[in-house]
Parts: C-alpha cells; sequence; structure tokens
C-alpha cells in the first residue's frame, strides 16, 4: 500500500489537472511494483479519472473500480443505477464507460444534488463527522434517482459507506470500496 497525502491530489483535481494527479499515482505505482505487487488498485473513485494518464506507463495492471462495481451490477441484475460520489467523479467518464459497456444505464445528481454530496463528503465525512441532516441529504438524493428507475445505487465514493448503507438506503447499495477490496482479495488469491 502507498499513498500520497490526500491534499497532494485535490489541489491539481480541483484545478481539473487530471494528468498531475496521474504523476501521482505513477510514481505509487512503481514503489508498488519494486515492493512486488503483481497488480494495483486504487479506492479512491474520484482519482481513477487520472488512470488513461497512469496505465501506458505503469509497470502493473490495475484493477479499475468502476469495472468491478459495473460487472457487480450486472451479477446482481441491475439494469439502472444511481451515482454519488464527489462534484469531480459524479461529473466524470469514470462510471458512463463501464455501464455502458455492460448494458446498466445510470442517472448523474443533479447540480444541486452534486454540490450538497461534495460538501457533505468534504466538509463532514472525512472529518469523521456523520449527521443526520448529511444521511436525509443522501436519502433524498437516492429516492430522486429510485424516481427515475433506478433500481440501485452506487456509493461512489470511500467515505460514503460510513454514512449510508443497505439498511438506510431507499435502493440497494453498491459499496465500491468494499466491491473493490473483494475483487483485488480474489484475484490476489487466483
Amino acid at each position: 500500500m502507498h499513498t500520497y497525502s490526500l491534499a497532494e491530489y485535490l489541489v491539481p483535481a480541483d484545478a481539473g489537472d487530471w494528468q498531475r494527479v496521474g504523476h501521482l499515482m505513477l510514481a505509487s505505482a512503481h514503489k508498488l511494483a519494486a515492493a512486488g505487487a503483481d497488480f494495483l488498485i486504487c479506492p479512491d473513485n474520484t482519482i481513477h479519472q487520472a488512470l488513461p494518464y497512469v496505465e501506458p506507463g505503469s509497470p502493473r495492471p490495475w484493477l479499475h473500480i468502476a469495472r468491478v462495481v459495473a460487472d457487480e451490477a450486472v451479477t446482481r441484475g441491475f439494469r439502472r443505477v444511481g451515482l454519488t460520489g464527489t462534484r469531480w467523479l459524479v461529473e466524470s467518464d469514470v462510471y458512463p464507460g463501464q455501464f455502458a459497456s455492460r448494458g446498466v444505464e445510470f442517472v448523474r445528481p443533479t447540480p444541486d444534488e452534486r454540490s450538497a454530496m461534495h460538501r457533505i463528503i468534504f466538509g463532514e465525512l472525512v472529518k469523521g463527522i456523520f449527521s443526520s441532516a448529511a444521511e436525509t441529504t443522501f436519502q433524498r438524493i437516492m429516492r430522486r434517482m429510485q424516481g427515475e428507475g433506478c433500481d440501485a445505487v452506487v456509493l461512489g465514493c470511500t467515505e460514503i459507506p460510513l454514512l449510508m448503507h443497505d439498511g438506510n438506503s431507499p435502493l440497494p447499495t453498491l459499496d465500491s470500496t468494499r466491491l473493490l477490496a473483494r475483487a483485488a482479495l480474489a484475484r490476489a488469491t487466483e
């Protein structure tokens, strides 16, 4: 396991400089390969936007978090999923291509919902604050997605499962972090 401080990723992410984010990921990839890693994962959904800059020069293959989630959606028979996460993630192409290639439709949050989730993630969840107001906000967003025909929702941020889960979500959840961890374990034990 290797990572730089989240702050080092957030500055270029906020500037939309995914190539610079990719440089950080690639530096980690080389350290992990030198330590003996056979493959690589990144549990941060948002940072996956940099993978196109990373994979061509990566010393090891990557498990793509959205590919793992999309495969699980198909396995569980979901046809239309809602996407939650940081503003950067839900506005990106990290999930759409993976879903489309498997025939799964998706619904993005509205611009106001994106702002609310982004604020909750960085203003509360990463600081260990889990408020009932935040839970209610996510539930409202998920209910709206359910009203648009979603039969599941992606928890597309490492911190969201600390607040939302199958027990309090109006939709079945696809916990991206947990699914990636299981896929990594399965691959490591093949």
